[in-house]
């Protein structure tokens, strides 16, 4: 992850580009990385899923979580070992001869942030990896399996293996996050048959409308708390276990909406000061990772939410998806 602090909009004018939006580079945003290389910036260790990953284990005993993606032959890949392995995260990657190992460039503009991102090898994520000999036991050995939304544009196969996986084993839990809004505006089939697995589904209230736009009909331009009852009242194959949806609103409190309970349940923020906050990417992958630790560790709904908006609330006051050093340790609001 490439991340510059802008001082005006003309890098964002150069590549078209918003100022607080997630998408896939183009063939026209190619150079933006160099360009970001050519100028000041940091160099951290990102991807949604990945920062998420780290997240949990920062919270939670070492070596409780895995990561699985995919990476080039590169010393880009080597900088992502080295991270994850300070951070006390195992990964299992599938290293692509091919293609270059993924990078996001970030534009940080006040609390803002635009990313830009060129899957590169992660677009190359193979079914045949999960399931082989040296992988596929380790996921079964796995209570709780966390998707981030981007792996629909990568290898679906290979995200409805885990989700059946979960349904197969009723104490097995599939967590399923939005990721940005450009899955369910374009990417809506694919997340469609991923949807009956959903055990739990994260996302923000910017990703929230955008899939009830794709989805159209009654839901279409509802609140936050009616379009998450209604994501949890879906069709869902582990009948044994209610779905649960969790709504990120930033500063506005946490929506939450469990299946057949009716209205959504709204829990505050934690409190922050403006000039605390340092750099709002990676908040929500921060909080997913928080309230991760909380499901893989047997704590209740409320606490789970807290253990996520703790997170976030340490990651923003960090540069990028990072975590305070030396670790700090989680106590309740």
């Amino acid at each position: 992850m490439l991340t510059h602090t802008l001082s005006d909009s003309s890098l964002l004018s150069k590549y078209d580009l918003k100022p607080n939006d997630a998408i896939l580079a183009s063939d026209t945003h190619m150079p933006l990385y160099n360009d970001l290389l050519s100028r000041k910036h940091a160099l951290i260790a990102g991807g949604a899923a990945q920062n998420t990953a780290r997240g949990a284990q920062y919270i939670l005993p070492p070596n409780t979580v895995l990561y699985i993606g995919c990476v080039g032959k590169d010393e880009y890949a080597q900088k992502l070992h080295s991270a994850c392995s300070a951070a006390g995260l195992r990964v299992e990657y599938r290293v692509d001869e091919i293609q270059p190992t993924g990078r996001c460039g970030v534009l940080i503009n006040g609390h803002n942030r635009s990313m830009c991102t060129h899957l590169a090898a992660a677009n190359e994520y193979k079914l045949e990896h999960l399931q082989s000999p040296e992988i596929w036991p380790l996921v079964q050995k796995a209570k709780v399996y966390y998707v981030g939304g981007f792996h629909l544009t990568v290898c679906v196969p290979a995200v409805m293996a885990l989700a059946k996986e979960a349904a197969a084993n009723k104490d097995k839990v599939f967590i399923m996050n939005l990721s940005a809004p450009f899955i369910p505006q374009f990417f809506k089939s694919q997340l469609d048959e991923t949807s009956p697995y959903w055990d739990y589904v994260i996302g923000n209230e910017t990703e929230a409308a955008a899939w009830a736009e794709a989805e159209g009909g009654e839901i279409k331009g509802k609140t936050v708390g009616e379009t998450a009852v209604y994501m949890a009242g879906l069709k869902k194959v582990n009948e044994g276990r209610k779905r649960i949806v969790v709504i990120t609103q930033g500063t506005d409190p946490t929506v939450v909406a469990i299946q057949g309970e009716g209205k959504a349940k709204e829990f505050p923020v934690r409190e922050i000061g403006k000039e605390e906050i340092y750099d709002t990417n990676g908040a929500g992958d921060a909080f997913a990772g928080g309230f991760v630790a909380g499901i893989v560790g047997g704590k209740s709904l409320e606490e789970s939410v807290d253990m996520g908006q703790w997170l976030a609330k340490l990651s923003i006051k960090e540069l990028g998806p990072q975590f305070p050093s030396p670790k700090q340790t989680y106590s309740k609001a």
